[in-house]
């Protein structure tokens, strides 16, 4: 038999089979051990996995099927971490207030621009004061790059029902800190899903960490959207230095303008890149966050 995984919470895998039947299973002996060899062998919500099933009721997850996308980051100490895979698009979600920081966004975006997945902006909380001139600015730096940007409030359901259309079609992932709102957005999309959400915190004003598992949350237009665990650190994950230009659109579409093949965009003199960041073409912050993640990737590489 045939599954996707579609929630994971410590050992145990819920899986909705090609029957459309929900069970829980474990993992076979030799998958545990390749899992903790290879990062890249664990079974993440969105998998498709070969199962059997015994007399008794008891599920085994047998083998890991070919992914056609996975989504990894980078965690403390350098060990890679995966989040979901054969995602159809990544929703980089962020809280319009306190104001994200530029190079937070470009991280979740080159996070998924890395491992070949559409990507759009989610700006939720836009009901709070002073986001008017954040969403504007953010709309405007990113839809020119190609971006689809969204500007939501879960609270009172701005601009809910458009981003729940997309939503609508294949597998999609809600990813960016703990407290931005993700569980709130899947609740204000999907009512019946009731996700637990937080409170903000009295100390930082942000929100508190409420998902502790992943899972796919079916949404009844036919659409699913990976709820997983918020994080405040953001690493990119065995990407290669030469490939960071292609990860930042703006700035892959000019490198063929430079002087020198292969331009690290940093120093070279004639570099096209630099050159457009000086005329106003390319926002100074995304060249910022270029360079830190080259440095980044740089250091990883000289390990």
């Amino acid at each position: 038999m045939r599954g996707q995984v579609i929630a994971v919470a410590g050992g145990t895998y819920t899986l909705r089979l090609e029957s459309g039947r929900e069970v829980s299973a474990k993992l076979r002996g030799r998958l545990k051990l390749g899992a903790r060899v290879r990062a890249e062998a664990r079974v993440v919500i969105g998998d498709h996995v070969e199962v059997s099933e015994r007399l008794d009721g008891i599920v085994t997850i047998e083998a890991l099927r070919t992914r056609s996308s996975v989504v990894v980051r980078k965690v403390r100490g350098g060990r890679p971490k995966l989040l979901a895979a054969n995602l159809d698009r990544v929703c980089a979600v962020v809280a319009a207030q306190p104001p994200p920081p530029p190079q937070l966004i470009d991280r979740l975006l080159v996070m998924a621009e890395a491992n070949r997945i559409p990507s759009l902006l989610v700006l939720n909380k836009i009901d709070l004061p002073g986001t008017a001139e954040i969403k504007t600015r953010l709309r405007a730096r990113y839809l020119g790059i190609g971006y689809p940007v969204f500007a939501v409030s879960a609270l009172e359901g701005t601009g809910i029902e458009a981003l729940r259309e997309l939503l609508c079609q294949g597998i999609s992932a809600l990813m960016g800190p703990s407290g931005v709102g993700k569980s709130a957005l899947l609740n204000a999309m999907e009512p019946e899903a009731r996700l637990r959400t937080g409170p903000l915190s009295t100390k930082t004003g942000s929100g508190r960490h409420t998902t502790v598992s992943s899972r796919l949350i079916s949404l009844s237009c036919g659409g699913w959207v990976a709820d997983t665990p918020g994080f405040s650190d953001v690493g990119i994950w065995q990407l290669h230095p030469t490939e960071l230009g292609r990860c930042f659109p703006e700035l892959g579409r000019l490198e063929c303008g430079c002087r020198f093949a292969g331009c690290t965009h940093l120093k070279e003199p004639d570099c096209a890149v630099r050159k457009a960041v000086e005329e106003g073409q390319i926002a100074p912050q995304r060249y910022d966050s270029y360079a830190a993640l080259r440095a980044e990737a740089e250091t990883t590489r000289a390990r």
